[in-house]
């Protein structure tokens, strides 16, 4: 199981995780009282305890930030320049808050398979079963995934929006922990080298 873990990312992050509680599923309202600190962010700032040899996963790493603060258009403007699946799943999950939920299948079809997929889907899985649902949940389906199905959590927030399902406190959640591995995943490989040939 995952455990997210903010004395792990230097100190820039661990001020800004440290304010962590799970997003509004759509857009929410940007957080002002954080745009100072957002602002100076870069690679020397927050890798300032590490070397970073993947601008790309860096630049994902911020593009996360910013989202997390509910700032959308900054995070767009870094994650679309990323050309890489970690990029897309950026761009997806912004789009998907914004909320323009074709747009961000589009972006999760470009992401491909990724490599949280698995722990993502495992987490989620124990964290339903854990809370419970009834059966007839449109939520359900997240207790049972072998693979995350992005295009599917977009349908549940798509459905929460319009009113059609109750679960809006677990959809929050399951977003939280999908931003959280992702963040985790581009910030190692933002300052480990690839283990590939």
């Amino acid at each position: 199981m995952f455990v997210f873990q903010v004395q792990n990312y230097g100190p820039i992050a661990r001020y800004l995780l440290e304010q962590d509680r799970p997003n509004e599923l759509g857009p929410g309202t940007p957080r002002h009282d954080f745009a100072d600190s957002l602002s100076q962010l870069n690679m020397g700032t927050l890798f300032s305890e590490h070397d970073v040899v993947d601008e790309d996963m860096a630049r994902c790493c911020i593009a996360g930030l910013w989202l997390k603060f509910d700032f959308l258009d900054e995070s767009h403007e870094i994650s679309q320049s990323v050309h890489s699946n970690s990029g897309s799943y950026w761009h997806g999950i912004m789009h998907r808050r914004e909320p323009d939920y074709s747009n961000a299948k589009y972006w999760f079809r470009r992401v491909g398979t990724h490599k949280i997929f698995s722990v993502l889907s495992h987490d989620v899985s124990e964290m339903v079963k854990r809370e419970g649902l009834p059966d007839d949940s449109p939520a359900t389906f997240l207790a049972f995934q072998h693979e995350w199905d992005p295009a599917a959590f977009v349908d549940l927030c798509q459905a929460v929006a319009r009113g059609a399902s109750d679960v809006d406190g677990i959809a929050r959640r399951v977003a939280q922990l999908e931003w959280q591995i992702l963040f985790d995943a581009c910030f190692w490989e933002a300052v480990q080298p690839s283990s590939g040939g």
